[in-house]
C-alpha cells in the first residue's frame, strides 16, 4: 500500500466541489445556520491526527517498534496508516464541500444577507478540512518504516 497521491485528493475535492456547487443552489435554502463552530470538530481531529504523527514518528524514529510496553505494536502502526488514509479521503472531500459553500456564499453577500453572516463560518470550516488533510498526509508519511541498514549496506557494497 503506497502513500496517498496528493493529486488524486485534489481530483476528489475539485468534483466535489464542482458537485456541491452546482447542488447547493438548491439545497442552501434548507440549511441551518453556519457558525463558527460548524468546522471545528474538523480542526480537533486534525489536532489529535498532528499529536499522534508526533507520538508515531517518534517511537520509529527511536527504533521503538515491537511487542512491548512504550513500544509501537505494528498491527498499531497498520491500523494507524488506515486511519490516516481514511482521514486524508474525508477531509478531501469535506474540503470540496465547503470550497463550493465559500464560493456560493461568496457571490452572494450582497444579494442575500444570511450569506454574509454565514460566510465567515463556510471559510473556517474549509479551513479546518484542510487542516485534516494536511495533518492525515502527515501521520501517514509518519506511518512509513524506517530504512533497513543492512539494505543500504549492500547497496553501498556493489
Amino acid at each position: 500500500m503506497g502513500l496517498t497521491r496528493k493529486r488524486d485528493l485534489a481530483a476528489v475535492a475539485a468534483a466535489v466541489a464542482v458537485i456541491g456547487y452546482l447542488a447547493i443552489h438548491v439545497l442552501y435554502r434548507y440549511f441551518p445556520p453556519i457558525t463558527l463552530w460548524t468546522g471545528l470538530s474538523l480542526l480537533a481531529v486534525a489536532a489529535v491526527e498532528a499529536g499522534w504523527a508526533v507520538s508515531v514518528r517518534g517511537r520509529i524514529r527511536e527504533g521503538r517498534i515491537g511487542v512491548g510496553a512504550g513500544r509501537l505494536h505494528p498491527l498499531v502502526a497498520a491500523r494507524t496508516l488506515a486511519v490516516a488514509k481514511a482521514s486524508a479521503w474525508v477531509g478531501a472531500v469535506t474540503l470540496g464541500w465547503w470550497a463550493a459553500v465559500c464560493v456560493f456564499l461568496l457571490s452572494r453577500r450582497a444579494e442575500l444577507a444570511v450569506a454574509a453572516a454565514d460566510f465567515p463560518g463556510a471559510v473556517v470550516a474549509a479551513v479546518s478540512a484542510l487542516a485534516l488533510v494536511v495533518a492525515a498526509l502527515w501521520l501517514e508519511y509518519s506511518c512509513k518504516s524506517p530504512e533497513d541498514p543492512s539494505a543500504a549496506e549492500d547497496a553501498h557494497a556493489d
